[in-house]
């Protein structure tokens, strides 16, 4: 760990993992899906702002010139850094094995070119849960352009201005700020608004409990449980919130494409049945399949059928 002496304020943190790391994948996911306000990405990093119970801070995941990967970032209480190098290793999942995963799916003949055109593939985290709730369900039945529009649209409603530089200056809205006034702001059905502000106030209020800590079947019969939400939404959150490395997402469009094109089933029983022979790693089978998608698929966010909104 590092201070830079231009910048007192500023910490530079080396964050060492195990290759070789898809650093271009990871960053394109991260782009496609930046939040306008909140996050900024370019071809080499990653960057944005974030409440943490210290206060405000930015961070910025950056991969160096040699390989490595840094993490830059400005707090109001020096107390959070270690939990914010645990949320960029998360992000950024950096703590995967991706000789095991490699060598796992390349067994499989038709995974085999896949992970030699992509070794050490990673599947993007969160830093935040419950902002990684509220993405997903504004996220479905939608693409993720569109998707992305609307949290935007959301935060420069809703976010905490500060004072911070250009791309950076305001935070993702509150649970509470979503609860009050998320019905003035999100467009598109009534049931599936009122779903999104019920679950951010249960996040509110601590009535509904999503940390990286909670036992993944817990956590999904709990999101389960909420109306709107349903098992795309509950197991893609999953698998962004805890790391779990063995989730498949049968209803996914992308995921259904990406199957159908390396040469898999695609339908969602005998694509279930298919992927269950890489087990543990299919959330990695899942990440391949999403790139492995025709381009005009990787936009589609929701499965074929409808989450429910009752």
């Amino acid at each position: 760990m590092t201070a830079d002496a231009r910048d007192p304020g500023t910490v530079d943190v080396d964050l060492p993992c195990d290759g070789p790391i898809d650093t271009e994948g990871i960053l394109s996911w991260f782009a496609a899906r930046a939040v306008r306000g909140v996050e900024v990405v370019t071809a080499d990093s990653y960057a944005r702002t974030l409440r943490m119970p210290g206060g405000v801070a930015w961070f910025e995941v950056r991969v160096e010139p040699s390989g490595g990967i840094r993490l830059r970032a400005r707090l109001s209480d020096s107390a959070d850094l270690p939990g914010l190098v645990t949320s960029a290793r998360r992000l950024f999942d950096l703590d995967a094995d991706p000789t095991a995963i490699d060598d796992a799916l390349r067994s499989h003949a038709e995974l085999a070119p896949r992970v030699d055109a992509v070794p050490g593939i990673r599947v993007p985290g969160t830093s935040d849960p419950h902002e990684m709730l509220i993405r997903a369900m504004v996220g479905q039945q939608i693409t993720v352009a569109a998707a992305t529009t609307a949290l935007s649209a959301l935060t420069d409603a809703l976010g905490e201005r500060i004072g911070g530089a250009a791309g950076h200056d305001r935070l993702f809205p509150t649970m509470a700020s979503i609860a009050e006034h998320g019905t003035e702001v999100l467009r598109g059905p009534t049931a599936r608004i009122r779903a999104i502000t019920a679950a951010a106030a249960a996040l509110a209020d601590g009535s509904l409990v999503l940390t990286a800590a909670d036992d993944a079947a817990s956590q999904r019969a709990a999101l389960l449980a909420r109306p709107g939400i349903g098992p795309w939404t509950a197991d893609y959150v999953r698998m962004r919130v805890t790391g779990d490395p063995d989730i498949t997402l049968p209803g996914d469009v992308a995921v259904r494409a990406g199957a159908a094109a390396v040469g898999i089933p695609s339908d969602p029983r005998g694509f279930e049945g298919w992927a269950a022979r890489t087990s543990p790693w299919r959330t990695y089978l899942t990440a391949h399949l999403w790139r492995a998608a025709p381009v005009a698929q990787r936009g589609v966010r929701l499965p074929f059928r409808a989450v429910s909104t009752d």
